[in-house]
């Protein structure tokens, strides 16, 4: 299968550069790289280009409005996705794209990842807290594994499916939560589902915790996907469509017949 990696990025050249390095030192080096540039005033692009990758222009601000070009715009089979300040491991593209093409029904796959630029005592706790709080805390609202836009690739016939429904102009918004809520819903009508990788690590910028970010910025933002999905974005909704443990089968078997 061929994979095309999508990198949503707006005047951020020098994490780029890195970014673009680690994905030349791949295992299995993917078919393609997009660079969505939106509305960059630095040197976003002459970076990508100078590194070989497809630079795609989307001018509506916000990174669901510049990944969704992405995605759009790929060719490939598998379609990847990280941010301008991921590092990837040498085996990601292998190690994801391996976990699509082995099992048929896996719509899409997330990894782990570890703050690369944090103080060096506190990296594992600091990952450990915000990443892995993300999947388990975002994976129980929304009833299977969420998908982290830093490191993530799924199907392109599964972004076929929902590119008409998920929000590309909402900036009040996660779009990799989004995204993952829609693929959630597809998931019981096409047999898929969404994998967590614990054991593939990605690198992530510590940005989150710079001097001056909201710290609620990302939860009101969290908030807002399940908000705008109305009554299939409840928490207790999705559990109960889920049904993990099969409850409604079992009612309709005990419950007596007329």
């Amino acid at each position: 299968m061929r994979v095309s990696v999508v990198i949503p990025v707006r005047d951020d050249a020098r994490h780029l550069e890195a970014c673009l390095r680690s994905l030349a030192r791949q295992t299995r080096l993917p078919d393609e790289v997009l660079v969505v540039d939106n509305g960059s005033t630095d040197d976003t692009v002459a970076v990508a280009t100078a590194a070989g990758a497809r630079v795609v222009t989307e001018p509506v601000v916000g990174i669901a409005a510049a990944a969704s070009t992405g995605y759009d715009a790929a060719t490939g089979d598998l379609i990847g996705r990280c941010d301008a300040d991921s590092v990837l491991p040498r085996t990601w593209v292998a190690e994801l794209a391996g976990t699509l093409e082995a099992d048929g029904d896996v719509l899409a796959v997330t990894t782990n990842a570890r703050f690369y630029d944090a103080p060096v005592g506190a990296q594992r706790l600091l990952s450990a807290a915000y990443v892995g709080a993300y999947h388990w805390l975002v994976g129980s609202a929304l009833a299977h594994w969420p998908l982290f836009g830093s490191t993530m690739m799924m199907r392109r016939s599964a972004w076929a499916a929902v590119s008409d429904v998920v929000h590309r102009r909402d900036t009040g918004l996660h779009d990799d939560m989004d995204l993952a809520l829609h693929l959630g819903d597809l998931a019981p009508t096409r047999g898929g589902r969404l994998v967590y990788r614990r054991d593939v690590v990605a690198g992530i910028s510590a940005r989150p915790f710079d001097r001056g970010a909201d710290p609620g910025l990302r939860t009101r933002r969290a908030l807002r996907v399940f908000a705008v999905h109305g009554r299939s974005g409840v928490p207790f909704t999705r559990w109960w469509r889920a049904d993990p443990l099969r409850t409604r089968a079992v009612w309709r078997r005990l419950r007596p017949r007329a």
